[in-house]
């Protein structure tokens, strides 16, 4: 009875994003939130030599044209890069908006945009859609992966109520929960330190693979980005190609029979 009484509740306040429930919960912003649990899931890592962005390619139809850019991984500036979950349409409103605050700090000052900065001034612009009336949350949430001269490299995640946290490790989307167990237990496992690129690569792909509904995914299902510090200052951005893909998919399946053999 109390259930069905809370529910009824709950519809009496869904409605809108600038009413509280008497929870003290807004259920516009938890919906935006759900709806991202449901999206391709991104896995983001920090490592010794650089930052890895993994994504879960969502294959809706055989039919389709190749895509001929990322529809996961986005370029902010040549010090940052994000990956999506959710709605793509939601998030180009925000990447434009992230670009164009980029491009006015650097003709502004001379310099690049702190990462943490650009992370902040979208996750403003975020709340302020879930405080006016006639608005409604962004549905998407992001991993930033930057570099700046002040803290190096960084990862955070962003979320539709305009929340930001940085993480070593962490994952968005699609049953996250299962996959940040898995990096929860092995990455810096037992105090061996953060892996490097080449490590972190096959644990952010045994971490997709945790998340996804089906084994054995073919290497058009992942998209792979890598950032590295240059050695002469700045980054440098790469998105591994299929084959690339495939051969650390190789190395992972190699390492799960091993395990499953020892």
């Amino acid at each position: 009875n109390q259930t069905r009484e809370r529910r009824k509740m709950a519809r009496r306040y869904d409605s809108s994003t600038t009413t509280f429930s008497p929870e003290g919960r807004l259920h516009q912003v938890e919906y935006a939130i759900e709806a991202i649990n449901n999206a391709g899931t991104c896995v983001g890592l920090l490592c010794s030599n650089g930052l890895i962005l993994a994504s879960e390619r969502k294959v809706t139809s055989k039919l389709l044209a190749p895509v001929k850019t990322s529809e996961k991984t986005y370029k902010i500036s040549d010090e940052c890069v994000l990956s999506v979950a959710g709605l793509s349409s939601d998030a180009s409103i925000l990447i434009q908006q992230a670009r164009l605050g980029c491009q006015r700090y650097l003709y502004q000052y001379g310099e690049p945009q702190p990462v943490e900065q650009i992370v902040k001034q979208i996750c403003d612009y975020k709340q302020s859609y879930t405080q006016y009336g006639g608005l409604r949350p962004f549905g998407c949430a992001f991993l930033f992966a930057g570099y700046d001269t002040f803290h190096g490299m960084q990862l955070y995640q962003t979320d539709p109520s305009g929340n930001y946290s940085g993480w070593q490790a962490t994952v968005i989307g699609a049953n996250n929960s299962a996959g940040k167990s898995f990096l929860k237990n092995e990455y810096n496992k037992e105090g061996e330190g953060i892996p490097d690129v080449d490590e972190g690569l096959k644990l952010a792909v045994k971490a997709l693979n945790k998340t996804m509904d089906s084994a054995g995914n073919g290497e058009e299902k992942y998209e792979l980005f890598v950032m590295r510090e240059k050695e002469g200052g700045g980054v440098e951005h790469k998105t591994l190609s299929k084959e690339e893909v495939k051969v650390i998919l190789d190395k992972v399946e190699e390492e799960t029979k091993a395990a499953a053999d020892a």
